[in-house]
């Protein structure tokens, strides 16, 4: 969370340091109109920068993963993003439209307008010309922009619909880099404001592009078929097994894929829940009935179909390099612990004295019991030698940062992996964090909302 929160503040610092450097007489501005004229220029260059990055980060590109702490953090700040967008771009209509407002209701007169002076440079004739065009154009893509983001953060919209209008977003944000171009200040585009906000435009076209296509994670893309289903009812999950015999580069204890089923209700991510075994190739997900989609799994899939998996994805996966970790599962948060307990049980096959390998408590917590799902997490401990601690929350009572300390006195040295409710994993972050452990390093905890 630290990354990301920095990046998201550092970009929105440089694009204000760099637009008041572009601006060296703003502070001689004198005058409404010419303010308004300013914050005009500001909010739009912010808008559409914002914009920009979240495009990018919605191919889900694989070289900032590492840097920004994985997938599910990229995610967060493509939302964190999105948000900011849309804020500053309703502040951009208001500075176009209020003055408008003010002066039909008596409330200020109408500003004075001199004479327009002569452009010279033959691009900025060309720009000037297509004016009128970009501001009608602009706000119409900037009405179904707002609608299509507000859609996106109501999680309530079911995730079907939900795929088919945010893939409107790339046309609108098209519009509104034709907005862009056309109306920004044609004297920024020789500093280096303009030559940051053309790369970023630039990069959020290609972007844009790649999504209308349809082709967002197409080189990550292999076809499997659905090996086996097991339903767990006191639980509430299925487990599904599916065999990815070509194209599958191996996984990570921890990641996650995308998957595909039903192509109306587009990519699914999923927590992969087994360790890679190259000669086996097969890939298992266990997924709860939380919503529409996933409560609808056990009727729809079916043994021998078809699907389309992307990945993987993330970094939860346990490498920190320390000897003692402290892993916590909530609910269904147990599943990328099922694939590292997996993975450890196949490195001290290869590896009995297991020299190398961490000592582990894992704490699973559910409020659901389902007797034989739970015999194969302690079955899956005792192969991985982790020492279980297992809580259901009607019998044992809840988890707290007290009863992991109690249970396991060397925490100080440990690094603490986190998988469950946000809010859960937040209050745990902040326990430890009092009593000293630095959180920012050693507790790592996944972020596995994509909306």
């Amino acid at each position: 969370m630290r990354t990301i929160r920095r990046t998201f503040w550092l970009l929105l610092a440089l694009l204000t340091a760099l637009w008041l450097l572009a601006e060296p007489q703003l502070l001689q501005t004198a005058g409404f109109g010419a303010l308004r004229q300013a914050m005009l220029q500001y909010s739009g260059v912010v808008a559409i920068a914002c914009m920009s990055v979240a495009m990018v980060l919605a191919l889900r590109p694989r070289w900032p993963e590492r840097r920004l702490g994985g997938l599910d953090k990229m995610y967060r700040l493509h939302k964190w993003l999105g948000i900011a967008a849309l804020v500053v771009s309703l502040a951009h209509w208001l500075w176009s439209e209020g003055p408008k407002w003010a002066v039909g209701l008596g409330w200020m007169a109408r500003p004075a307008r001199g004479a327009r002076a002569a452009l010279e440079n033959p691009v900025a004739q060309v720009l000037a010309s297509l004016r009128g065009a970009a501001e009608g154009l602009g706000e119409w893509a900037f009405y179904a922009a707002m609608l299509l983001i507000v859609l996106a953060l109501v999680t309530a919209f079911p995730y079907r619909l939900f795929h088919r209008t945010h893939r409107l977003l790339p046309a609108a944000y098209l519009v509104l880099v034709f907005h862009s171009v056309v109306l920004t200040r044609f004297g920024y585009w020789t500093s280096p404001l303009g030559v940051v906000l053309a790369l970023l435009m630039a990069a959020g076209t290609y972007a844009a592009a790649v999504s209308l296509l349809g082709r967002v994670g197409w080189g990550r893309r292999v076809r499997g078929r659905i090996a086996s289903l097991r339903y767990y009812p006191g639980v509430k999950a299925l487990e599904t097994e599916i065999d990815v015999p070509q194209g599958w580069p191996g996984h990570r204890p921890g990641q996650f894929a995308f998957a595909t089923s039903e192509a109306s209700e587009g990519a699914h991510p999923y927590t992969i829940a087994s360790a890679w075994n190259d000669e086996a190739r097969r890939i298992r997900f266990v997924t709860k009935e939380l919503g529409d989609h996933t409560g609808r799994l056990r009727q729809t899939l079916k043994v021998g179909q078809p699907v389309t998996i992307e990945g993987p994805y993330g970094c939860f996966d346990f490498d920190d390099g320390r000897p003692r970790q402290i892993w916590i599962g909530g609910g269904i948060g147990i599943t990328p612990f099922i694939a590292g307990m997996k993975h450890l049980a196949l490195r001290r096959q290869a590896d009995p004295e297991g020299a190398r390998l961490p000592l582990v408590d894992l704490f699973h917590t559910t409020t659901d019991y389902d007797e034989t799902a739970l015999a194969k997490l302690t079955a899956d401990a005792e192969a991985a030698q982790v020492r279980l601690h297992l809580l259901v929350d009607a019998r044992d009572g809840l988890l707290t940062g007290e009863r992991i300390r109690a249970a396991v006195p060397d925490w100080r040295e440990a690094s603490f992996w986190f998988c469950g409710p946000a809010g859960f994993g937040e209050s745990l972050r902040r326990n430890f964090a009092a009593q000293g452990l630095p959180v920012g390093e050693r507790f790592h905890q996944e972020l596995f909302a994509m909306r």
